[in-house]
C-alpha cells in the first residue's frame, strides 16, 4: 500500500489591506470626512474628531511595529491621510485669516517636502521614509531619530492650527493680530499657543530641509 504523505495545511497570508494599522488608517479617513463635514456647523466636534484622527496616527504606527505589519501601502496611506487632513485645515484657515497666502504657502511646503522625502525613500529602496541614518543634518536626524521630539513637533503643529480655527471670530481677521493678542493675555491658552509655536517652527524648518536637501539619490545633507 502506497504511503500517502500528509502535508500540514498552509496558513493563509493576511492581506496587507487587512493589517491592523491599515484598518486604523481607514478609520482615520472616516473620522476626517465626518470632521470636515461638520467643521463650520460645530467647531468643537470638528476639533475633537480631527484630534482623535491625529492620535490614531500614533496608534497605527505602534500597531505596525507591535504586530510586525509594516508595509509600503500602510506608509503611503498614513502619509496621504496626514497630508490631506492638514491641507484641508490649512485651506479653511486661509479663508478665515489674512493674509491667506501664509497658509497656502504652508500647505505647499508640507505636501512638497513630504512627497520629496517619500519619493527619495522609494528610490533608495528603504521601507520607511523616517530612515535618515545617512543624513548629515543633525536637526533632521534628531527629528526622525527621536519619537518624542518628532511627536512634540507634530502635535504642536496640529494643536496650533486647531487653536487658530477655534479662536477665529469673524472672517478675514489679521493672523498676526490674533496670535499676538492671544499670547499677550497671559492665560493658559497663551502658554499653549507659545509652546505650540515653538514646535511648529521646528516642524517648518524640517520641511524646508526636506525640500532643499533631498537629492535624487535620496541622501539628505547640508551643502
Amino acid at each position: 500500500m502506497a504511503n500517502v504523505k500528509k502535508t500540514a495545511p498552509r496558513l493563509r497570508k493576511l492581506s496587507v489591506y487587512l493589517y491592523i494599522p491599515n484598518i486604523i488608517g481607514y478609520v482615520r479617513v472616516l473620522l476626517n470626512c465626518i470632521a470636515f463635514y461638520l467643521c463650520f456647523s460645530d467647531k468643537r466636534v470638528f476639533s475633537v474628531l480631527y484630534f482623535i484622527s491625529f492620535v490614531c496616527d500614533a496608534i497605527d504606527g505602534w500597531c505596525a511595529r507591535k504586530f510586525n505589519q509594516v508595509s509600503t501601502f500602510g506608509a503611503v496611506l498614513d502619509m496621504v491621510t496626514d497630508r490631506i487632513s492638514t491641507a484641508c485645515l490649512l485651506v479653511i484657515l486661509s479663508q478665515v485669516y489674512r493674509p491667506g497666502l501664509v497658509f497656502v504657502s504652508l500647505l505647499a511646503l508640507d505636501i512638497g517636502s513630504h512627497w520629496l522625502q517619500m519619493y527619495s525613500t522609494f528610490l533608495t529602496g528603504k521601507t520607511n521614509h523616517k530612515d535618515v541614518k545617512d543624513s548629515t543634518n543633525w536637526l533632521f536626524k534628531a527629528y526622525y531619530g527621536n519619537r518624542m521630539f518628532m511627536g512634540y513637533c507634530c502635535v504642536a503643529c496640529e494643536v496650533l492650527y486647531l487653536i487658530l480655527f477655534l479662536i477665529a471670530g469673524k472672517q478675514s481677521e489679521s493672523l498676526v493680530d490674533v496670535v499676538a493678542s492671544t499670547v499677550r493675555q497671559g492665560s493658559p491658552l497663551s502658554f499653549l499657543v507659545a509652546l505650540s509655536l515653538f514646535g511648529w517652527a521646528i516642524k517648518q524648518t524640517i520641511n524646508v530641509i526636506q525640500v532643499t536637501c533631498t537629492s535624487y539619490d535620496g541622501n539628505v545633507s547640508l551643502s
